[in-house]
């Protein structure tokens, strides 16, 4: 049968009703006897909507609907009594059949990866990480270090040869038959020194037979003497750790320095690998390498550096952003969100630094506070131990940098996933929130990991029952209540940073019609919602 013709009709827009949303493609066109359909308003480009064309006409006409780039919403078209026809588009069922044309609706959304950002934006960011990173590699190559100076050892704490050994044999006999005099010790027994005596006098000592596993004298055996009081005990098969001094008596070259801890060590390190991978899968394995690669740099770039005489800011500003770039970047991806963490970690960085230069030099903090850092300063007198104080603090900083600015800069993302018309200010204002309940978590975290580590020094102010003043007087403390409250501000000052540049970022990307489809063929499986309409209603004619 033949579809009897009609003179179009020119068309008119509908207006949708109260109830339409904003960029529904349900705003169609109709038309009294349809020829053809208009085109629907533009729906949002990250789903890939491109609207539809509609067309309601009791006698034939046929209208086409059209899905947008990658998966989206088009509209079916209607059936006329005399063999119209309607095709849907986009992604889903047909449309709605009847003798007057309605009009069927379907749903397809994309769960796939985010569309990726426009090129002008990429351009943007590029143009301010390339420097930086340029920077960072000009920095590396004129700083590397030829290694380590070499000096003479003196044989004081760390600064002495190691060994490895085994103990072999280990028998017990009583102290008095290892005590020069034989003579049993008198004094006062209250003080430590003379309880400590009288119980290495009267009490059961140990002589171990220790055979040196390692180095020139690999296979030769010495003893020592252990006495009741010591906390390191030692017994047969145990792994040790010897020093040499060659210049010493024969009998006296070696001694037990400290327990061989590499075995528990290595299962510990291999179980934490084993448990990233298996709950990050590819990207647990991708921070391991980048952790390999900061251990990497932090000893053959930075340790020798600053022993080599290089300024330890200069040092600890370079080595950290190799490490921030690396690391993000193995570990999230190159992409737009990493970029935005990265610059949001530098300037948090460069505050950081700021600070502490302007507070370790106020309050005049000299870095050479204890036995080790005095052994540095003797071995290497050139190195500025204030300095080394502030590319501590800096380098220190920088892993809790990094966990917070990319986890606001992923927030922000989502936020707009989920809600593509928010703009800038409302993305900031729900990040912020988030951000504010992580800023209470690791600032705690920060805080409480530095009393951790400085436990036994505030026992021992507890025990002479300083005043809090009096402590964190001290240099010993105020340097540790400046590595602290520094990394904190730059920690709190990351999270305002870093949302407000992803809030910018998120909401200034306008991608382009064809990076819009190009998204979209690129995207995810997609999942289809039922159609919404169903039968059209009859139009009076």
């Amino acid at each position: 049968m033949t579809t009897p013709q009609h003179p179009p009709f020119p068309p008119r827009r509908h207006r949708p009703g109260p109830d339409a949303e904003e960029g529904d493609s349900r705003a169609v066109g109709r038309v009294p006897f349809g020829a053809h359909g208009a085109r629907d308003g533009r729906h949002d480009a990250d789903h890939g909507h491109d609207g539809g064309d509609d067309v309601h006409g009791p006698v034939g006409g046929h209208g086409a609907g059209s899905g947008g780039a990658g998966s989206g919403h088009g509209e079916g078209g209607g059936h006329g009594p005399d063999g119209g026809h309607g095709s849907d588009g986009g992604h889903g069922s047909d449309g709605g059949h009847g003798a007057g044309g309605g009009h069927g609706h379907s749903h397809a959304h994309s769960h796939g990866p985010a569309a990726p950002v426009s090129r002008h934006l990429r351009k943007v960011i590029a143009a301010v990480l390339i420097p930086f990173a340029a920077a960072v590699v000009v920095g590396l190559a004129v700083l590397w270090p030829s290694g380590a100076p070499p000096h003479e050892r003196t044989g004081v704490g760390f600064d002495r040869q190691t060994q490895q050994a085994t103990v072999t044999k280990v028998v017990e006999l009583s102290c008095q038959s290892v005590n020069g005099s034989g003579a049993t010790p008198t004094g006062d027994t209250s003080t430590a020194e003379g309880s400590s005596a009288v119980q290495q006098a009267n009490g059961d000592c140990k002589r171990a037979t220790i055979r040196v596993d390692t180095g020139e004298g690999k296979g030769r055996t010495f003893t020592e003497i252990v006495q009741p009081d010591q906390s390191r005990q030692l017994h047969q098969g145990q792994k040790v750790v010897v020093a040499y001094e060659p210049s010493a008596p024969k009998d006296l070259q070696y001694s037990v320095t400290d327990i061989n801890r590499r075995l528990p060590l290595a299962l510990l390190a291999g179980i934490f690998a084993l448990a990233v991978v298996v709950v990050g899968r590819l990207r647990g394995l991708m921070a391991l390498v980048s952790l390999a690669i900061s251990f990497l740099l932090l000893n053959f770039f930075i340790l020798p550096a600053i022993l080599q005489g290089s300024n330890p800011l200069v040092v600890a500003v370079i080595g950290s952003s190799a490490i921030m770039l690396i690391a993000l970047y193995l570990c999230h991806g190159l992409s737009a969100r990493t970029s935005v963490a990265v610059l949001g970690t530098l300037i948090s960085l460069l505050l950081i630094g700021v600070l502490g230069s302007l507070f370790i030099g106020w309050a005049a903090l000299t870095g050479n506070t204890d036995d080790n850092t005095g052994l540095i300063h003797g071995l290497y007198p050139s190195i500025d131990m204030s300095g080394l104080l502030l590319a501590g603090v800096i380098i220190g900083s920088l892993g809790v940098l990094d966990d917070v600015t990319v986890t606001q800069t992923s927030a922000v993302w989502e936020l707009h996933e989920a809600n593509p018309t928010m703009g800038w200010r409302g993305l900031y204002r729900a990040g912020i929130r988030i951000g504010r309940d992580h800023i209470a978590s690791v600032v705690n975290t920060l805080v409480l990991a530095y009393a951790g580590a400085a436990l036994p020094l505030l026992l021992l102010f507890s025990i002479a029952q300083s005043g809090v003043g009096t402590v964190a007087n001290s240099e010993l403390v105020a340097e540790e209540i400046v590595r602290t409250l520094v990394g904190s501000i730059g920690l709190v000052a990351s999270v305002p940073v870093t949302t407000a540049l992803a809030a910018l970022v998120v909401s200034a990307d306008r991608p382009t019609a064809r990076e819009a489809r190009t998204a979209g063929r690129t995207s995810g499986p997609v999942l289809s919602a039922p159609a919404r309409g169903g039968r059209g209603r009859r139009r009076k004619r």
